[in-house]
Formats: C-alpha cells, sequence, structure tokens
C-alpha cells in the first residue's frame, strides 16, 4: 500500500535555455548534455551551478539526430546511438570537456585502432570521437557506474566495451575502448539494458531478465574456453514459459482469430535457470596474463501479462525505466558517529534493479539475496521513472511524482549485522512506500536526475495549448529570456526543458518531522511511518558517494541521531507491537538516561504518556550495564529534574502517575532509588512518599507494603538528619516486630537482603554469635520469617536505635520463644542490665550463656563473671546434680576463664564448700601454676 503525504520535496525551478527542442538528454557529474530534435545533429552542453542555474559550455556536432546517450561518470565520456542514412552509429566523445575551453579541435577515430599517430603532444587538448562498428545495429547502451565499461544491446546479443586507459608517453594517457566480451542470448530484442559492477539488467516489451557476470579461475593446463553456453533444461515453467513448439515463439503467437499470451512468472534466485534463455559468452579481447574469464549466474527472470480491457488487451503494456543503483558502504556507527577509517574507501555494498510498467513499479534488492522489497502503484499511467538513493521520481501525463524508496533499508541489514538487535535498528524493508509530493506538470515526456537536481523535458500538446490559454487553468509559465520564438506557434505544440532542484536533505528531514507532530496523539502508526521515512532520508543521504565532501555532514550525523532519539520516544509512549524497539534507538541516538528521561516531560512540564518500550530500555539498560548500581543510582538522579514522571498532585495529595506503576512492576529498585533521591532533594516530605507507596500498592492506611518498606531501608542507607533516622529507625523496627509476631509475610520479595543491608548501612550491625547460638536451638517454624527476625537482631545489634524508644513496640515479642529472647536480651545487655540478661539466658537458654559472656561481659563488665556467673552456676549445678550437662559444661568454661584472671586466694574463696574437690581441684592447680610462672 502507498501512503499519501503532501510534503515539498521540490524546490525551486529554472529553464534550460536550448536553442533546439530536445530529443534526449542526460546528466554527468555537473553538466547536463542535450541533443536537438531538429535536423541541425547537435549536442548543447550546460553546466549545472548552484540552484540549477544554467551556464552554457557550447556544443558539438554529431554524425546524425541522435537515439539514445548516456553519461559515464567514470572517465567522463558521453556515449550516443546515432543515426545517418538509415544506418545506426555507435560513438563515444571522449574529453569533450576542452570545447568549453573554445577549443575546435576533434579527432575521429576506430576503437582499438593505435593512437600514436594522432594524438600528438600538440594536439593532446582536443575531443576524441571513438567510433565503435557493431555487425548488428546498436539498439540500447549502459555505462557501468563503477568502472565505466559500456553495454551494447543489440538483436540477440549484448557486446561489452571495457574502458581503458592508454599510455601514450609519460605525460599523455587517453581513454579508449576494448570489446571484450559478447552474451549471445537467442531469440531476445533488447529494448532497454542496465549495467552496473558485472551485473546486466535486460527488459524486453514484457519480460526482465537479471545475470552476473562471474569471474573464473583459469583452468590448469592454462586453457581458456571462448565460448561458454550457458541454459536451462529442456522443459517448460510452471505451465508454459516455453514451448517445443516452434510456433509457439512470442513473435509467431498472433493468429487469425486469437492473441495467445504467455502465463505470467516471477523466478528469483537459481530458479531464474528455469527461464530458458540460453546465454552464450564469447570472449573477444586479445589473451593476456590479466585476462579475465567470465560464467553467467542467473539473478532473475519476471514475464509479465498485457494488462486486459473489456475490449481487448492494451498494446500500450510496456515495460520501461530499467536501472540499476549501487548503494556504498559507509561505515556509521551505532550512535551515528562516522568511522573515519572508511573515509577514503568506496566499496560497493548493495545493488538494486527497478523496472516498471505503465500502472505499476517494481524495485528488487539483488545482492546476496534477490528479493522485491516495493511495489509502486501509480494514479496514472506513467511515462518514465527514475531511482534515486533517497527516492522515485515518476513522470505520468500530468504529474511529476516523488515516491520513497527502501533501498537504505535494504542496505543498511547489509552492512550492519546488528541491526536488528537489541544494539541497532533500522525501519523495515517492508514498510509501506509513501507519496510525498504529485506536483502538476503540463506534459511531461522525459526525465533524468543527478545530484539535487531533476531534469523534466515537458511538451504540450494542441489541445493542452489551447485548454492552458483559458484563465481558469492555472499553469508554470517558462521565463522570457528561455523562450526560442517559433515561427508557427500556434500549431507548433510547447516545450520546455526544467531543471528542478529538490530541497535539501535536511530541509524536507525538519518538514517530516513536523508532519509527525500532527499525528503523534491521533494516529499512531502515521507518525511512526513519518519519521521512520525521515530516518531512512538521512541515512539514504549518508550513504551517498558525495556525503564525505558534503557541507552537511555534520548536519546529517546530528539529524541521525535525532532521529533515532525521535523513533525511540515513539517505541517507549506508543501502544505498538514492536515497542522493543525503543532499546536500540535510544542507544543510536547516543543519549544517556538521564536524557532519555528528560524528554519524556514536555516543554509545558505535562507528562507524556508511555507504554512498554519505555520499561524495556529501562529494564535492559540497567541489566546489562556493567555496574548495574552505579547505572541506577545515575537514573535515579535524573528524576530530580524530573519529579513529574512519578508523582502527581490532585487535591494536596502526592499521587503516582503511570510511569511509577510500571516501574513498581518492571524496576522497583529503580522506583525506590529515585523516590529516595527526591526525597533527599526536598522534592518530596517521607510523610508524603508514605502515602506515595501505600497509594501505589493499593494498601491501606494501616498497611505497610513491603515497597515502603524497601524505601524507608533504602533511606537509612543516605540519610544524614538525626531525627528522620531515628523516625525510620522506629518504623522499621515497628513493622518487623508487626509481621513477626502476626506470622505474617511481606507482599513482595524485599529489594535487599539483611547481609545487603548489613554491609551498605551503619544503623543494621554484624548479628552477635551467642544470638546465633540461641536461634540454632529455636525452632524450625521460625524460619519462614528469617529475614525479618534477623534484619531486627541486626538493627538491635547496632548502637544507632533508642531502645529506651524502641521497647514500646517490642512489647508483642515475649520471652517465651528464642526470638523474643534474643531480642529481649539484646535490649537488657544496650540498657546495661547484665545481670537480668544473665538470668534470663539462665532460664530460657543456657547454651547460650558463655557465648553471651564472651562477646559482652568484657571490661568493666568482666567482673560479673565471677560476682554472678560463676555463683549462678555452682547453684544452678548443684540442684540439677548430672542431669543438665550444660550447666556443668558452662561451669567449666567459666571456670577456666575466672582463674586466669583472679588469684590463687581470691579464686579459692569463691568455690563452694561443699564442692567436689575432683571437679574443682585441676582448676586451683591451673590457677597456682599461673601464679608461679608470673
Amino acid at each position: 500500500m502507498v501512503q499519501l503525504y503532501n510534503l515539498h520535496p521540490f524546490g525551486s525551478q529554472r529553464v534550460v535555455p536550448c536553442k533546439q527542442e530536445p530529443a534526449h538528454f542526460c546528466c554527468g557529474q555537473d553538466v547536463l548534455f542535450v541533443a536537438s530534435a531538429a535536423a541541425s545533429c547537435r549536442v548543447e552542453v550546460f553546466a549545472v551551478r548552484e540552484q540549477g542555474r544554467c551556464e552554457a559550455l557550447g556544443s558539438f556536432a554529431t554524425l546524425g539526430p541522435v537515439l539514445r546517450m548516456a553519461h559515464s561518470s567514470a572517465g567522463d565520456y558521453l556515449v550516443t546511438i546515432e543515426e545517418k542514412s538509415k544506418t545506426t552509429f555507435l560513438r563515444a566523445y571522449m574529453n569533450w570537456r576542452c570545447m568549453s575551453a573554445g577549443s575546435s579541435r576533434v579527432c575521429v577515430r576506430m576503437v582499438g585502432h593505435k593512437m600514436e599517430e594522432s594524438y600528438s603532444e600538440t594536439l593532446k587538448e582536443q575531443m576524441s570521437v571513438v567510433e565503435m562498428p557493431l555487425s548488428d545495429p546498436p539498439l540500447c547502451i549502459s555505462c557501468c557506474s563503477v568502472n565505466g565499461d559500456l553495454l551494447v544491446g543489440c538483436k540477440n546479443k549484448l557486446v561489452m566495451f571495457c574502458l581503458k586507459h592508454r599510455v601514450i608517453n609519460q605525460n599523455l594517457t587517453v581513454l579508449d575502448f576494448e570489446r571484450s566480451l559478447i552474451l549471445h542470448i537467442d531469440n531476445l530484442i533488447p529494448a532497454e539494458v542496465a549495467f552496473c559492477a558485472r551485473h546486466i539488467a535486460i527488459t524486453t516489451e514484457l519480460d526482465v531478465l537479471i545475470l552476473k557476470l562471474e569471474l573464473v579461475q583459469q583452468s590448469a593446463d592454462g586453457t581458456q574456453q571462448r565460448a561458454q553456453r550457458v541454459g536451462a533444461p529442456e522443459k517448460a515453467v510452471d505451465g508454459g514459459v516455453k514451448d517445443e513448439s516452434p510456433s509457439t515463439h512470442p513473435l509467431e503467437l498472433e493468429l487469425d482469430e486469437f492473441i495467445i499470451c504467455q502465463k505470467p512468472v516471477e523466478l528469483l534466485g537459481e530458479e531464474s535457470k528455469l527461464c530458458e534463455i540460453p546465454v552464450t559468452l564469447e570472449s573477444t579481447e586479445l589473451p593476456t596474463e590479466d585476462t579475465k574469464h567470465f560464467q553467467v549466474q542467473y539473478l532473475l527472470f519476471r514475464r509479465f501479462a498485457p494488462d486486459q480491457s473489456p475490449f481487448g488487451f492494451c498494446e500500450e503494456t510496456k515495460l520501461h525505466s530499467v536501472q540499476l543503483l549501487p548503494v556504498y558502504q559507509t561505515g556509521i556507527s551505532a550512535t551515528g558517529n562516522f568511522c573515519e577509517e572508511t573515509e577514503n574507501k568506496r566499496k560497493l555494498l548493495s545493488l538494486f534493479c527497478f523496472f516498471s510498467l505503465p500502472h505499476v513499479g517494481y524495485l528488487y534488492s539483488i545482492g546476496k539475496l534477490v528479493e522485491l522489497i516495493s511495489t509502486y502503484q501509480y494514479s496514472e499511467k506513467s511515462e518514465q521513472a527514475v531511482l534515486t538513493p533517497q527516492f522515485l521520481h515518476v513522470i505520468t501525463s500530468q504529474n511529476l511524482q516523488c515516491f520513497t524508496v527502501r533501498c537504505s533499508a535494504a542496505a543498511a541489514r547489509g552492512e550492519d549485522p546488528y541491526i536488528d538487535t537489541t544494539v541497532k535498528a533500522c525501519p523495515p524493508v517492508t514498510l509501506d512506500v509513501c507519496t510525498l509530493r504529485m506536483q502538476l506538470f503540463i506534459g511531461p515526456r522525459a526525465i533524468c536526475h543527478f545530484k539535487n537536481h531533476i531534469i523534466l523535458l515537458t511538451k504540450a500538446d494542441t489541445e493542452d495549448i489551447t485548454e492552458r490559454r483559458k484563465p481558469t487553468r492555472r499553469m508554470l509559465s517558462r521565463k522570457a529570456d528561455g523562450i526560442k520564438s517559433r515561427a508557427n506557434s500556434e500549431s507548433e505544440p510547447g516545450w520546455n526543458l526544467y531543471i528542478i532542484n529538490t530541497v535539501s536533505t535536511i530541509q524536507l528531514y525538519r518538514e517530516m518531522v513536523d508532519y509527525s507532530r500532527t499525528y503523534e496523539n491521533v494516529k499512531t502508526e502515521s507518525c511512526i511511518h513519518l519519521l521512520s521515512e525521515a530516518h531512512l532520508l538521512v541515512r539514504a543521504a549518508i550513504m551517498d558517494p558525495y556525503f564525505l565532501k558534503s557541507d552537511e555532514k555534520e548536519d546529517l550525523l546530528r539529524a541521525f541521531r535525532e532521529s533515532c532519539a525521535f523513533l525511540g520516544d515513539c517505541y517507549s509512549r506508543f501502544d505498538t507491537k514492536d515497542y522493543h524497539l525503543a532499546l536500540p534507538y535510544y542507544r543510536m541516538s547516543g543519549l544517556s538516561m538521564t536524557e532519555v528521561l528528560k524528554r519524556l516531560v514536555s516543554e509545558g512540564d505535562e507528562i507524556r504518556t508511555y507504554e512498554r518500550g519505555f520499561i524495556f530500555y529501562l529494564t535492559h539498560s540497567l541489566n546489562e550495564d556493567s555496574n548495574e548500581e552505579l547505572s541506577k543510582t545515575a537514573l535515579a538522579c535524573g528524576f530530580i529534574g524530573q519529579p513529574r514522571l512519578l508523582q502527581q498532585h490532585k487535591e494536596g495529595i502526592v499521587m503516582p502517575t503511570e510511569f511509577a506503576v510500571h516501574l513498581k512492576e518492571m524496576q522497583p529498585g529503580l522506583l525506590v532509588a529515585a523516590t529516595v533521591a527526591l526525597h533527599e532533594n526536598s522534592k518530596i516530605e517521607l510523610e508524603e512518599a508514605d502515602t506515595f507507596f501505600k497509594m501505589l500498592c493499593n494498601s491501606s492506611e494501616n498497611t505497610i507494603p513491603q515497597l515502603l518498606m524497601d524505601f524507608w531501608e533504602a533511606l537509612l542507607v543516605v540519610s544524614s538528619k538525626e531525627y528522620i533516622l531515628q523516625k525510620l529507625l522506629l518504623r522499621v523496627t515497628s513493622q518487623y516486630v508487626w509481621r513477626i509476631s502476626r506470622k505474617q509475610l511481606p507482599d513482595t520479595k524485599p529489594l535487599k537482603t539483611t547481609e545487603d543491608l548489613i554491609n551498605s548501612c551503619s544503623h543494621f550491625g554484624l548479628i552477635v554469635p551467642w544470638v546465633s547460638s540461641i536461634m540454632s536451638v529455636g525452632c524450625s517454624r521460625d524460619k519462614d520469617y528469617h529475614e525479618d527476625i534477623s534484619r531486627l537482631q541486626s538493627l538491635l545489634c547496632s548502637q544507632s536505635i533508642s531502645i529506651a524508644s524502641a521497647l514500646p513496640f517490642l512489647e508483642p515479642l515475649t520471652e517465651a520463644d528464642h526470638v523474643g529472647l534474643t531480642i529481649r536480651v539484646l535490649c537488657n545487655t544496650h540498657l546495661g542490665k547484665y545481670e537480668e540478661a544473665i538470668d534470663q539466658l539462665l532460664r530460657r537458654c543456657p547454651d547460650a550463656l558463655v557465648f553471651y559472656a564472651q562477646h559482652e561481659l568484657k571490661g568493666g563488665n568482666q567482673a560479673l563473671w565471677w560476682t554472678k556467673l560463676l555463683p549462678e552456676l555452682c547453684k544452678r549445678t548443684r540442684l540439677t546434680g548430672n542431669d543438665c550437662p550444660v550447666l556443668i559444661s558452662s561451669l567449666k568454661e567459666t571456670l577456666s576463664i575466672v582463674e586466669m584472671e583472679l588469684e590463687l586466694r581470691d579464686f579459692l574463696s569463691l568455690l563452694p564448700e561443699d564442692g567436689t574437690a575432683a571437679f574443682f581441684l585441676p582448676h586451683l592447680l591451673h590457677c597456682s601454676q599461673r601464679k608461679l610462672l608470673t
């Protein structure tokens, strides 16, 4: 389907001041050649300056009227097919630029003849006409834009001439041709040919054949085959491409009462061999060590049927405008930067072939894969078309139409394997083409193109002239200085040769971008389509061989990156199945994540909508970053300048945006980090943040969602305000206790583990060994709540929290279980109630008593070993006897500590009078030995 927009790719236009009515014209580099239709048999040459201004350089005579003409950039020569006395001639005009310098010398010579005599030092500044005789009349011609070789189409054959540089002497090198190869093709009368990089496209009235000449190695014995016949098996293709009966030849199909048409066929790649059009190669150049040997590869064959109507067949159904378009490698990086190492290299990247019927045109890629990439439906019958890397220009009976093309999209994929990955992207080759403009002209007849100029010949019929004189008919008038008076202006049709300037790529790109904004809130696909066209327009300009010399080079690279950013915006904000393209387009734009965030807020500070694409971009950017935490922090800082991305105020209440909801689901860690950054920069108050997260998680006023807990814990890491810290410490303590006592699991998985908090936050301390000892003998039913338990214990193991303020929140955790025991003992220890803590452990968990004493009874509290712990253990051991081995082992550990600290007399005074001597004697001996050693 062809989209229709009303843009302005055409700029100013001027009239070429031709002296005679043009019959044919062509462009070359910076000049325009115009062959006269009159009997004067001349070619006028015009230099094309800025804005399409024409300056006459001179003219030169031809042998007869020009039937076909073409210019080759390689070699800068003009080749023509001319007719004289009903005989056609093939001629090439070399060194024609000397005509503009005032030289009238002309040398006419036969191709391949020795040139020493005719090219003396005094005559080198002269135009040289090379005549190339052929055994059959030339019908069509084409020059290779890569190397300047010439291909000539004749009945049943194609003749290839190689462009040669002949060295006459050390100061003089001239151009010549050498007939090198003949392709014999049976039963083929070429209407048009196209030749580029050893690829050949041939059209007849209804057939298209594309071939490639492949280089082959010479045989081992040094011999070469002078003629090679390439054909297909003798069988029909798809029920009727070929029939063995000689009467079925296309030229012999017409019978008395019927017209028999062959079935339409499309054969691509290897299948095109089945077209049964045999090709025989005949090498005609003199064999040398550098002689090239070729074989034919079939790439495409397509046969069309005439258009049908209720009244019979349309005799005007003929192919026209066959063209091969090369695209060259650019070296553009993912961020749109130009690789300087490719600056002086021009490497052919892709090749495209276009041909057209009156009402539809076809564009094929014929690189590694032969495929149809675009079909163009015209609004009316076309006369001619010309393909450029950026546009397809088509003329009809009343219009000059401009279509977009997909060459740059196909070539980009051939150049860069990372396209269509998460690294790089490019609009698809299958993207619908569009008509940018339909410009009214009266009687367009022929068209050609070079650089940013379109050359258009118009010729009005008598009816058109009469009609355009009516006051109601608007027309494009010819400038007075370009009009040649005609003796019989009433009956002679009028003609004009225009140079139409296409606007600069940057100007048209800007118009496309502005136009796309009219669709961004109405028609999503149209907005993406126009921005994709704008991106491909810039990409095609960068692939142009003249890009390196372009004054717009930096502007084009800037526009390339900008177009990537625009497409990234579309795929991040619109609900589209291709939302994942936001990631590669943003990457190619060169924008940082912070800069991407800023793009989500319009100039009026209104939050733009966004969809899965933006979340996909954020998620992958963070996940693929080598330092995710640093990246997440940097991105969170980006929200400081754009708080409206996350929050909006309604009736004085801070409410989450849709974007915040998406982040909650896809990147909760980033959401928490961003809210922390907003709080620390006074963009949101603590109470507002509480309300924000509760609304975000659909929690009631009295319910604390885990995401809010994650926020409080993250704020503890960075906040430096003491009153905020104490408030947060009490809040998290209260929530830990509530969940532990209610056996309530978090509604979502916490973003950080206890170990993460201990390593990152000074308010969470290392859990002391005696707490772990108590928990190791505790009930296994608490393991499901281990994270909350360990968080609370870690918090109480630090010196940050005010125990006196926290005690009311800790009341629900009784001493009855091991969790409550650890909390009670920790609180008593913080409050200096060591004796009470020892009593709690003696009652509930004597296994941990020694661990507790070793960790807590130090310094000024060391005396509690013998004033509190030893007497209590002796008393309890006496009461239980051997029934409690834990108390006995604890008593031994305590004695081993006390014997090292006290004098023998003091140690002896602490021992019970009714104690078993054998139990205490080893400790007394150790104490006395320590005294003797000291």
